[in-house]
């Protein structure tokens, strides 16, 4: 069996109408994405912990998922007419029937991230079972230690984490650099996402790697917390939104690492750190950079 997937240009005014009519008209599921991610307009749409949600993206792409058999042109017709909405861009694209889980599964393989620390999707076996293996099961949040920016930090983790040392993992995602920190000794280990799912697969991770003892929060839920450590993967834009935020959780003296930053994008996140931090040489790898400071 195969699917139609309908994807929509919209503002900001019309993308929740859109795809909530677009479920009214039969659409299976229904979605709506940031049509400037990945590019230097991606907007961040989260507020500071305790702080309402700021509302949508400015440019957005409603995907709406049919029946191979829907007829495309009536629901645009029927679309138009229910939402008073017109000359709507469209494109209509085809998805094949396929094994998902083996699909998915397939992308990912174990990570070498040095001779001595790999993750390890749950459905494989450890190439070298002697070496620190993180057992990962990204569930519905991301973070599978595939993407450069987590390798970076990871690696960083490795090389520059102190026995014992307090960490915040910000954006923990699938929990993997907060469960890192833990295996590779630090203290007190605490990671913060916006997403509910990623609390699920995080402890659902943790528990799987002999750290149940991190905890994990949703923002407004985070106690008071000074870190020795606070790392950072997201995106450049709410890095640059998050600086006096996570300035605040470092101790003085502790060390920040940031990553989710494209090389161009280096200079100017960096430059939102300086007021409380002397930040070091950026790392770079593929495109991506990771930035590090200590807190005076």
């Amino acid at each position: 069996m195969a699917w139609q997937s309908l994807k929509i240009q919209a503002g900001e005014e019309t993308a929740e109408v859109l795809s909530d009519a677009l479920m009214d008209l039969g659409a299976l599921s229904a979605s709506i994405e940031d049509a400037d991610a990945q590019t230097e307009d991606e907007q961040p749409i989260f507020g500071e912990p305790g702080e309402p949600p700021p509302g949508m993206w400015q440019h957005n792409v409603v995907s709406a998922l049919f029946n191979d058999d829907a007829d495309m042109d009536k629901v645009m017709s029927a679309l138009t007419e229910s939402t008073g909405l017109s000359n709507l861009a469209y494109i209509v694209e085809t998805v094949a029937e396929q094994d998902w889980v083996r699909a998915t599964q397939s992308q990912f393989d174990p990570i070498r991230i040095r001779d001595d620390l790999w993750i390890v999707p749950s459905w494989h076996v450890a190439p070298n079972p002697d070496a620190l293996n993180i057992v990962l099961d990204p569930g519905l949040a991301f973070g599978t230690g595939s993407h450069p920016t987590t390798h970076l930090c990871l690696a960083w983790l490795a090389d520059h984490l102190q026995q014992g040392e307090s960490v915040l993992d910000y954006g923990c995602g699938s929990g993997i650099l907060a469960i890192a920190a833990k295996r590779l000794g630090a203290g007190t280990v605490l990671g913060v996402d916006i997403d509910p799912q990623a609390m699920v697969a995080s402890r659902y991770n943790a528990e799987n790697n002999q750290a149940a003892d991190v905890s994990f929060v949703l923002p407004n839920d985070m106690p008071p917390f000074e870190a020795d450590v606070v790392v950072a993967n997201i995106l450049s834009s709410p890095l640059k939104l998050l600086a006096p935020a996570l300035a605040g959780h470092c101790r003085k003296g502790g060390r920040i690492a940031l990553s989710g930053v494209l090389a161009e994008q280096a200079e100017e996140v960096s430059a939102c750190y300086t007021a409380w931090f002397d930040m070091h040489t950026p790392v770079f790898m593929e495109n991506w950079t990771l930035l590090t400071g200590t807190k005076r």
